[in-house]
């Protein structure tokens, strides 16, 4: 009986074994795109804090992938003033998961008044967020 018990034992745990080798990971599954511990794509959330981290924020939503500045005021330009909503719509790293929106605003007689954002700008800015998170995904699988 205990013989028997034994052996049933051992062929569960060959069993079982059997069943781990059957598909590998390889090495850099560990660095997936979708390795985070927020609820949005870890990579583009830690870029885009780093790319706004110049600016005023407002609010910082790492589950809903939410991040707001406050007015910015560039010293170069002091007429001048802007505020940005990145969101972050994945848990993938692909360049529809984020989206920017800015507002601008210009002084005139001594009051803010609304004006246009270059779609470059908002672009540009898209840009270099995705860069910064693709950077942080090859350093991630290159440890």
């Amino acid at each position: 009986m205990r013989i028997k018990g034994m052996v049933l034992v051992l062929a569960s745990g060959a069993m079982m074994l059997s069943a781990c080798g059957k598909k590998e990971r390889p090495a850099t599954d560990l660095a997936a795109s979708q390795v985070t511990t927020i609820g949005v794509n870890s990579y583009l959330w830690r870029a885009s804090l780093d790319a706004l981290s110049f600016m005023p924020l407002v609010q910082t939503d790492s589950a809903g992938g939410v991040i707001v500045t406050d007015w910015y005021v560039n010293p170069n330009s002091p007429n001048e003033r802007m505020k940005l909503t990145v969101s972050i719509l994945d848990r993938d790293l692909r360049a529809d998961a984020l989206r920017v929106a800015a507002s601008r605003e210009v002084a005139q007689s001594g009051q803010w008044v609304a004006a246009p954002v270059k779609a470059a700008t908002v672009q540009k800015l898209e840009g270099i967020i995705l860069t910064k998170a693709r950077d942080l995904r090859r350093s991630a699988i290159a440890d």
